[in-house]
C-alpha cells in the first residue's frame, strides 16, 4: 500500500483540462493524482539550422518547476540545472518519437511543460500532456490547411 493509500500497481488517477491557454496553438493542465503540469505547444514556422532545407520538422521541449510547485520552495532556475535539462530532453525525444517529423514540414514545435505542483510523476505527466498539446497543435494546422491531416502522430503516453 503506497501513502496516499493506492495499491502498489495503482495509477494515480489522471485528468486532462483542454485549452486553458488562450494564445498558445495548444494547451492543457494535466493532473496525475496531486501532480499538475501546464503543457502548451507553440509553432514556428522554421526549423533550426541542422535541418533548414531538408523540408522535415522538429519537436523540442522545455520543462521547468515553478518555485512554489514544492515544498518548501523551490529557487527559480536562471540557467537549466542538469536534471530539468535530461527531463526536456527526454520529454523531447519520446514525442519526437511519436512524429513522422517528414510530413510535418519545416516548422518547429515547441513543448513548453511547466509544473505547478510536484507530487511525484511529473516527467510521465510532462510527456503525456506534451503529447495532447502537441495533437492540438497539429489539430489546429490541419484546419488552418498547413497539415493535410494529423495521420503523422502516434499516441504517446508515459505512466
Amino acid at each position: 500500500m503506497r501513502i496516499d493509500g493506492r495499491k502498489e500497481l495503482e495509477l494515480r488517477p489522471v485528468t486532462i483540462e483542454l485549452g486553458p491557454m488562450a494564445f498558445s496553438n495548444g494547451s492543457v493542465i494535466i493532473s496525475t493524482g496531486k501532480t499538475k503540469v501546464l503543457c502548451s505547444a507553440s509553432v514556428d514556422e522554421r526549423v533550426p539550422g541542422f535541418l533548414s532545407g531538408s523540408g522535415q520538422g522538429w519537436i523540442t521541449a522545455e520543462y521547468s518547476m515553478l518555485p512554489g510547485s514544492t515544498a518548501p520552495r523551490s529557487s527559480r532556475e536562471n540557467r537549466r540545472r542538469g536534471r530539468s535539462q535530461e527531463i526536456q530532453r527526454l520529454i523531447g525525444r519520446s514525442l519526437r518519437a511519436g512524429v513522422e517529423l517528414e510530413k510535418l514540414g519545416e516548422r518547429t514545435i515547441t513543448i513548453d511543460c511547466d509544473v505547478l505542483q510536484a507530487d511525484g510523476g511529473t516527467r510521465t505527466a510532462s510527456i503525456t500532456g506534451g503529447y495532447v498539446a502537441l495533437y492540438l497543435a497539429a489539430a489546429g494546422l490541419v484546419t488552418e490547411g498547413a497539415l493535410q491531416d494529423t495521420s503523422m502522430l502516434t499516441n504517446v503516453a508515459a505512466t
